[in-house]
């Protein structure tokens, strides 16, 4: 969800900040666009999509949230050069890393959940938190803790979620992308490259 919410962020802070500097709004084009469409489907089919989400095994659930971690880090790696990317990587990898050193889940502590108001009832350590990709794990229990889902938002917003570092420099990496105008940018070196043969 968090995604999300930087991806319309993203996408309408350029669109504004390009409408304000009278030049049309041209994100960096990215290659492979397919790989990122490839590692969506599973997840859609295992957390969103209700037929598929309650007839896929739990025991399949971290070899293909593996999977797709390594497909989005691919995409990343051969986008490297797009603006910001570096930052989307970084976010991407400390997931990948907490997930891949806690069995293919990404943890989330009671003690987490606790502080989200969500009742005892509806989970249990060392079981799937819904059809989520987080595991209840004891914060003694969890490798790398610190880069597990331990980030909450502010108690003013009624929407609870927790999440991760990985998720939140994910995210700025994402926003920055879709505020960084390609059109912009060839504006600003036509500039420079007159200015230097006029001087």
């Amino acid at each position: 969800m968090i995604l999300i919410f930087a991806i319309v962020i993203g996408l309408v802070t350029g669109y504004l900040k390009a409408k304000l500097e009278g030049i049309p709004y041209r994100p960096d084009e990215l290659r492979f666009l397919w790989l990122v469409l490839m590692a969506a489907l599973p997840q859609f089919l295992i957390y969103s999509l209700p037929i598929t989400r309650e007839r896929i095994s739990d025991q399949w659930i971290p070899f293909i949230i593996i999977g797709t971690q390594f497909m989005l880090l691919l995409f990343v790696w051969l986008n490297r050069k797009s603006p910001f990317f570096w930052l989307l990587g970084l976010g991407l990898l400390l997931n990948f890393t907490v997930i891949s050193l806690n069995a293919g889940w990404m943890p989330i502590s009671p003690d987490t959940l606790e502080s989200q108001n969500v009742l005892t009832s509806q989970w249990e350590i060392g079981s799937r938190l819904g059809y989520s990709k987080d595991l209840v794990i004891a914060k003694e229990s969890t490798n790398l803790w610190i880069l597990s889902d331990i980030l909450t938002l502010p108690k003013w917003i009624p929407y609870r979620v927790a999440f991760s570092v990985g998720d939140v420099l994910l995210a700025l990496g994402v926003i920055g992308f879709l505020i960084h105008n390609k059109q912009a940018a060839q504006e600003t070196s036509k500039i420079y490259f007159q200015e230097k043969l006029e001087s």
